[in-house]
């Protein structure tokens, strides 16, 4: 058998949620690393690590629960037993059409603050992070007093917080704005806090409609709110996976190292559109 890569120490590339969006962005950086895929279907891991070794990286996989801690808390352990843990991506999420506001809460907020805690603790010094949001974040106003608690909450406390048992668990849609939302204020307390003690960068991603496999379960659902809202805003299309892919690679790489607790919002003018009355949610 042929030995494609004889370097040992590689840096880890780890993924959690290996759908089309997170490896779009491990084929950007992957190249020469050591990359770890975790999800919790054993077929998309074969599937997607199949495709990899066969374009020619080197990759490993471990099936992961994203809803438990201690599921992550191995994968993670895993990541840094391969080598130096320089970069995590995080897409494990569910979204409106798919789920309800429980399982919402549990995934894309605790699930993702769990990933947060642990991969806090095996960063590498110069590594960075990225958890992939959603344009929705920017959908429902949260007040001062409700960002705060979030931000001061630990993310076993996340459930109980008021905004989350009074409004996000009305429905889905609620569910998935505030849990969004969530995620760049958990990224925001982790860079200042335990990814900082690393040495070590996170941010967020907030997109906009993106095509991908998944997507189509909200096209099928709610086609005609998702058209009324590419036609509204100012790229007048959708975007792919690919273009996600560009702007992760940036901010994970050594051109965006003074940037650390921030969203970086890549929706076509989606936003800027409800923001001027352009478009209309509902």
């Amino acid at each position: 058998m042929m030995i494609f890569d004889r370097n040992e120490k590689k840096q880890v590339v780890a993924l959690l949620g290996a759908g089309s969006m997170g490896t779009a962005i491990v084929r950007r950086i992957g190249a020469g690393k050591k990359i770890l895929l975790g999800d919790i279907s054993t077929q998309a891991l074969e599937r997607v690590s199949d495709d990899f070794r066969r374009s020619g990286y080197d990759v490993d996989t471990c099936m992961v629960n994203a809803l438990e801690r201690e599921s992550i808390e191995a994968f993670a352990k895993k990541a840094a037993e391969l080598g130096p843990v320089m970069y995590f991506i995080d897409t494990a999420g569910a979204s409106p059409n798919q789920a309800s506001p429980e399982h919402i809460v549990a995934l894309d907020m605790v699930g993702t603050g769990y990933a947060v805690d642990a991969f806090g603790q095996v960063m590498a010094e110069g590594g960075a992070g990225l958890i992939i949001s959603s344009q929705a974040a920017y959908m429902y106003p949260i007040s001062n007093e409700d960002e705060l608690q979030i931000v001061n909450a630990s993310t076993e406390q996340l459930a109980a917080l008021p905004i989350v048992k009074n409004v996000a668990m009305q429905n889905s849609g609620l569910a998935y704005m505030i849990a969004k939302r969530v995620n760049h204020l958990q990224a925001q307390r982790a860079a200042a806090t335990t990814w900082r003690e690393r040495r070590a960068r996170i941010n967020t991603i907030s997109p906009g409609i993106i095509v991908t496999p998944l997507a189509y379960d909200e096209f099928n659902a709610n086609g005609e709110g998702y058209q009324r809202m590419i036609d509204a805003s100012a790229a007048q299309r959708v975007a792919t996976s690919d273009e996600i892919a560009d702007a992760a690679a940036f901010l994970l790489g050594e051109h965006a190292k003074f940037i650390t607790g921030t969203d970086l919002l890549i929706d076509g003018g989606v936003i800027a559109s409800i923001r001027t009355g352009e478009y209309k949610l509902g």
